[in-house]
């Protein structure tokens, strides 16, 4: 099988012994009016591909920051230059994911999200066309490169230490212990019959196991726990859709978004919380100088615990994960999260009825919602955010989060989420390994000059409500300027 593609080009391409961008070259030498170079793949039916170096082109990186857009996109992975384009549409997590680094070098966060490199290397293979110039640095010229190099030789390190490799046992005691909750709360209900203080515990029996089943979710979408991706992904259709009624697709294109791009507007999505509310130093101010006022953005710190708090997980992510799944005809996820819906109606529809556990699903999940939002706001929230700074993976990641101060509680009552810095960089690392690598962290911080925070919990619950006050009085300051 051949793959070939013809690429145009626009600007300027370094190098001596390939050909010029602008031209295309017969074999007698002479140029070819057309203006297009083109690149030849053979992409062999079990998935090899053969590109000889000669025929590769090299580009500046002012060449390949010009194909930044959804429409013309291109990537440099390890000096190679990708042309995405036409694969975003099929990319496991999502179309944005790609385009947010549109134009950039992409060689960590392709690292980082990725397990089993060998296999994703195969679909990179057809994209390729080119690579950088000898003289060009291997990331963009305002990022610091010797911090970059100290970054790799740590994930280097970390490979080596083996903190990467899960260890099954931990994690089979945690799946253990969402389905004795689960069997506790049935056997509650068999034994003791159905009134107000059994239903109340059971009830709070299920909340726990829905929160340590969402943490659990994060560990398998991040392919923290299995060596094979496949693996993963089937686990996590089992916990995400079969345990908790959420589509994996929805939360992988949402969440993967989160992490390569985190509290940079308007690329995380779990930042885009307008017009309930307003975060951040510049939203705030965008919307008060446009004289925009939907709700009372003064008291925004106080609704938080009547429309935030209780309502991110009943409303906002269940509605969302519904419409997604519907819109995108999510057929594999629609049918997983009916069997979350089939497994309450038999487990609990003999004590309930349909209506009596369509409501105790609801209030679990309205339980649920303040653990969670604490949980992942905390980390985020009160951190840096700003517009696209195309900084280096180590600072992105560590100037948008935040750690909370380690415990046998915190780390059980976060699901190891207290280590927020160590999990966005090594997002695929299992959350037990976490506070083995916070020290050597702390210490790159502090070699280039970042600020390394690490809270008390009560202290990071605060400094969300905290954060939404300070941004109501920027808003209030922009609006109310005459």
């Amino acid at each position: 099988m051949t793959f070939e593609e013809k690429h145009a080009g626009n600007g300027s391409q370094v190098g001596k012994s390939e050909p010029y961008l602008g031209k295309k070259h017969q074999a007698s030498g002479k140029p070819v009016a057309n203006g297009k170079a083109q690149v030849s793949v053979k992409q062999e039916a079990n998935g090899k591909c053969d590109v000889p170096r000669k025929s590769l082109n090299v580009y500046s990186w002012q060449e390949i920051q010009r194909h930044n857009q959804e429409a013309d996109l291109w990537l440099v992975i390890n000096r190679k230059v990708y042309d995405v384009t036409g694969w975003v549409d099929r990319h496991p997590g999502g179309r944005r994911v790609l385009s947010h680094y549109a134009g950039e070098d992409a060689t960590d966060v392709f690292r980082a999200m990725h397990l089993e490199l060998d296999i994703v290397q195969l679909y990179l293979k057809p994209l390729l066309i080119g690579e950088l110039a000898p003289e060009e640095p291997s990331q963009e010229r305002n990022k610091n490169a010797q911090l970059v190099e100290d970054f790799r030789e740590l994930r280097r390190t970390l490979e080596t230490m083996k903190l990467f490799d899960a260890h099954l046992v931990f994690y089979s005691l945690h799946f253990i212990q969402i389905l004795i909750l689960e069997a506790l709360a049935w056997l509650m209900l068999w034994y003791f019959g159905n009134g107000w203080p059994i239903t109340i515990c059971v009830s709070f029996l299920l909340t726990i196991s829905q929160a340590q089943s969402a943490f659990l979710q994060h560990d398998i979408g991040h392919l923290s726990i299995f060596k094979k991706s496949k693996w993963n992904h089937l686990m996590h259709k089992f916990v995400m859709c079969h345990l908790k009624g959420l589509s994996t697709k929805w939360w992988n294109h949402r969440h993967f978004q989160h992490h390569i791009k985190p509290n940079v507007y308007p690329k995380d999505p779990d930042i885009d919380v307008g017009p309930l509310f307003l975060i951040g130093d510049l939203q705030p101010v965008k919307y008060g100088k446009k004289k925009i006022k939907y709700i009372d953005y003064e008291k925004q710190h106080l609704y938080f615990y009547l429309a935030g708090l209780p309502l991110l997980m009943p409303v906002y992510f269940n509605l969302q994960s519904m419409q997604v799944m519907y819109l995108q005809r999510y057929w594999g996820d629609i049918a997983w999260v009916s069997s979350f819906y089939i497994r309450y109606f038999i487990t609990f529809g003999p004590f309930y009825g349909i209506f009596g556990t369509m409501l105790l699903i609801y209030f679990v999940k309205f339980l649920e919602s303040p653990w969670i939002t604490y949980v992942t706001q905390m980390s985020h929230i009160p951190m840096k955010m700003s517009e696209e700074e195309n900084q280096d993976w180590f600072t992105t990641q560590v100037l948008a989060t935040c750690n909370v101060e380690q415990s046998f509680f915190n780390d059980w009552f976060t699901g190891h989420l207290n280590f927020q810095i160590e999990h966005h960089l090594f997002p695929t690392m299992p959350r037990h390994n976490y506070h083995k690598v916070a020290p050597l962290v702390k210490s790159l911080c502090a070699k280039y000059g970042l600020q390394y925070v690490n809270k008390p919990l009560l202290k990071a619950f605060g400094d969300i409500v905290r954060t939404l006050k300070k941004s109501a009085a920027l808003w209030m300051d922009a609006y109310y300027e005459t």
